[in-house]
């Protein structure tokens, strides 16, 4: 399950624009907890500490207990901005978390095994199609990320979302085909080899045909 991490915030009591830019003059961040059933919560937190927590990674998908003034929210980001010339944060969503609600997110993909599966070994490279999986999950219990095992893949195989253990209560959002993760691809070599193959058997029965032409001719 996705680490629960802390954050403290305060009760930010302008909203708009003019009162987002004073905020961020104090060398704080707007934001806003929504949903959940109440009311909207405008807030501001540390820069520092937001700004950190985003380019750690897996922002997204990671849970937050919010202490708003002494009153705690379990939250995930659900968006943020970043001003497009510094890629500093300018402002946070938070979506409340209740128990029993369900989640859409992308949950990344681990891959075990790499280096002995049998294509691998053979030359063969692994073609990752999806570096996460859009899946539906608990609230609660938000997966960090799922397994993608590769013993026994040889070269031109492919590893579909079938073959991912999921953990209890998740499920992909695509539902309507078993769709592939990642492939085993053949190296470059034998992929030359395989058309001049095909094409020398083509052509031994066009120069056989050739002499039966030219005795009619006779």
């Amino acid at each position: 399950m996705a680490e629960t991490k802390t954050l403290a915030a305060s009760v930010r009591s302008g909203t708009g624009k003019g009162a987002a830019r004073s905020v961020r003059r104090e060398g704080r961040i707007p934001g806003v907890i929504y949903g959940g059933g109440e009311a909207a919560q405008p807030i501001s937190l540390d820069y520092k500490t937001v700004n950190q927590a985003i380019y750690a990674g897996r922002f997204l998908t990671t849970i937050f207990d919010i202490d708003v003034d002494g009153r705690k929210e379990r939250v995930i980001p659900r968006d943020y901005q970043l001003d497009v010339i510094k890629d500093t944060p300018l402002h946070v969503d938070f979506l409340r978390l209740k128990a029993g609600s369900r989640l859409r997110v992308d949950v990344p993909v681990h891959f075990v095994n790499v280096d002995t599966a049998p294509g691998v070994k053979r030359g063969g490279a692994l073609n990752i199609v999806r570096h996460t999986v859009e899946m539906w999950v608990p609230a609660d219990a938000i997966p960090e990320f799922i397994t993608g095992d590769l013993a026994g893949y040889d070269i031109n195989d492919s590893l579909h979302i079938s073959a991912v253990a999921l953990p209890e209560g998740c499920k992909p959002t695509i539902t309507d085909r078993d769709f592939t993760i990642a492939t085993i691809a053949p190296p470059s070599g034998m992929k030359d080899e395989t058309p001049a193959a095909a094409a020398a058997p083509a052509a031994a029965p066009a120069a056989a045909k050739a002499p039966a032409k030219d005795e009619k001719k006779k």
